[in-house]
């Protein structure tokens, strides 16, 4: 094999590499995660914060949230390659071994947990709960009974929390009322994911949304969203009941929830897949305009 030949090899082979740890890590999920974290950083601060601290918890929320994605991967493997959409991952496909990704996520995490205790010990135990809650309780549970997704929501809500956290010290009013929105945000979401992917995730043996008599309930499934988006609309106001923001955002953050309802609304009337794509797109939009109009609120 000559010079130019081996060089490309080489460089092919790295290139892969670098997929396959943004497929481990499920880098734009990471990136979503980290940005709620950040904004609610940010809101809590009343200005005062550093370009230092922010760095700090965003390498550090990356990290401890791409280590409980890869101990996912881990975990899932086997029924990662009976998905479609998940065949491709770098351990069901057979690219990387799983000594590898569980070296990869020890690394992550403890570096990632390190990173989040330079604030306080809050930060960081919140960190570990939300990595071992998504990887050791969710996972499982995701196989068993449609409760994961209420499972799944903790973790998926604690981002928030630690960024108030990491720059008050404590679990504030505004600590909580942050968790709530993404908590309730997280439902509708995942549940209009999980009925355009039923049939795919069905092949794993997943259990994502409300079930009857072994198959998919169209009307439940349709109703719990609706109703997790109506209680989405005062959870939007707790932070101007409280007194940590403004009442311009709290009317702002409100008419979105009321397009939400409407999506879920819509989604409950009539199953089918344009009224749940509508659904997850507006899902997609909901949670970063509501954290980016609290945060132009307290500036």
């Amino acid at each position: 094999m000559s010079t130019k030949a081996v060089q490309h090899q080489i460089g092919s082979g790295f290139l892969q590499k670098i997929q396959d740890y943004k497929m481990l890590v499920k880098l734009r999920l990471s990136l979503t995660v980290v940005f709620s974290s950040v904004m609610a950083f940010l809101i809590a601060s009343n200005g005062n914060w550093t370009w230092l601290a922010v760095a700090v918890l965003a390498i550090g929320g990356f990290l401890v949230t791409g280590a409980a994605n890869a101990l996912n991967q881990v975990l899932e493997k086997d029924y990662d390659k009976l998905m479609t959409r998940t065949a491709n991952r770098p351990i069901a496909a057979g690219r990387m071994t799983t000594s590898e990704a569980v070296l990869a996520a020890g690394f992550m995490s403890m570096i990632g947990i390190s990173m989040l205790a330079f604030f306080n010990p809050w930060a960081a135990f919140l960190g570990t709960l939300s990595l071992v809650f998504y990887a050791f309780v969710y996972t499982p549970m995701k196989r068993i009974s449609p409760i994961a997704v209420f499972i799944g929501a903790i973790p998926g809500a604690l981002p928030t929390m630690i960024g108030c956290v990491a720059i008050e010290g404590q679990l504030s009013l505004l600590a909580l009322s942050l968790f709530g929105l993404q908590f309730f945000w997280q439902f509708p979401h995942f549940w209009s994911i999980g009925w355009l992917g039923y049939e795919d995730y069905s092949k794993a043996g997943y259990k994502l949304v409300p079930m009857r008599d072994g198959k998919m309930d169209d009307k439940e499934t349709g109703w719990q969203s609706l109703l997790c988006a109506l209680v989405l609309i005062p959870v939007g106001l707790l932070p101007y009941f409280t007194g940590v923001s403004g009442l311009l955002s709290a009317v702002l953050v409100s008419i979105l929830g009321v397009g939400y309802a409407v999506m879920a609304w819509r989604f409950y009337k009539k199953a089918e897949r344009k009224t749940a794509l509508g659904l997850m797109f507006y899902s997609f939009a909901y949670i970063p305009f509501s954290l980016i109009l609290l945060f132009i609120d307290k500036i």
